[in-house]
């Protein structure tokens, strides 16, 4: 099977990475993934990219098949994952068209096949740091570079989805000090470190969750607000992605590379 060392997951409208490379089809014990991959190179890089909600954004968060689209990663070889997505804000300082690099995420999603580990070995993989240090520190110089708008820690909580939140949902989680909401981000991140792939969330700000506490101008978030702010800032994301990877060091020396070194029981 053609082979790759990096991996891209696209979000909303983020389907068109690598053209003219590739495509391929991958099967896991999963079942298929969300579509069909396209492999080919970056600046000499062995690159894969799959759109995690299917090129036609057929396939809602709720139903993606996550365990599959980690697993065909693995399959093809790649070791490192970048997970850029369209995502909420749940604070005023935090503004549509900012980058967030987060660097913890809170699950309230409910019923997703969220481990590769169902037995008969019991494996506990730590998510203390859920998000990969070295992966980390390359997006942000990258991003410093290119002079973007750029929060290098924040928190997103990861809700279950199709829908929104309610008022009241969204003002507990900006309550928590939280910084972004998305559909995403959990179980993708933590079943790459089930595998030993490192993974970092780039998270492109669309919109106020529910609008800005004290302000009616600003109003509540749409499906056609995030995909119209998703589109505008496009080319700023594109080009942080192709700036990043090059950037990474061949070899690892993360935490990722050896997650179950001690998690099994």
């Amino acid at each position: 099977m053609t082979q790759a060392e990096i991996g891209v997951f696209g979000g909303s409208g983020f389907y068109e990475l690598l053209s003219g490379a590739e495509e391929i089809s991958v099967e896991t014990p999963y079942g298929p993934p969300s579509d069909r991959l396209t492999i080919g190179e970056v600046d000499g890089r062995r690159v894969a990219f799959l759109p995690r909600h299917g090129r036609r954004h057929q396939v809602p968060p709720h139903m993606i098949n996550y365990r599959a689209n980690v697993a065909a990663m693995h399959a093809l070889g790649v070791r490192r994952i970048l997970g850029p997505c369209a995502a909420g804000s749940l604070q005023p300082v935090v503004r549509p068209g900012d980058f967030v690099l987060c660097d913890q995420y809170i699950d309230r999603t409910m019923g997703r096949r969220d481990t590769f580990y169902d037995g008969p070995q019991t494996t506990h993989v730590s998510m203390a740091e859920p998000y990969c240090p070295t992966l980390r520190a390359v997006v942000t110089e990258a991003a410093r570079r290119l002079d973007l708008p750029l929060r290098e820690r924040g928190s997103v909580v990861v809700i279950q989805g199709p829908r929104f939140s309610t008022r009241a949902e969204s003002l507990w989680f900006r309550s928590q000090g939280w910084e972004v909401i998305n559909m995403t981000q959990y179980p993708e991140c933590a079943l790459a470190r089930e595998l030993e792939i490192c993974y970092v969330n780039i998270s492109l700000i669309t919109d106020y969750d529910v609008g800005v506490e004290g302000d009616p101008q600003v109003a509540p978030v749409t499906a056609g607000e995030v995909v119209r702010q998703f589109r505008a800032n496009l080319d700023r994301l594109r080009e942080l992605i192709l700036r990043v990877i090059p950037a990474i060091p061949r070899e690892r020396t993360c935490l990722c590379a050896t997650a179950l070194e001690h998690a099994r029981v």
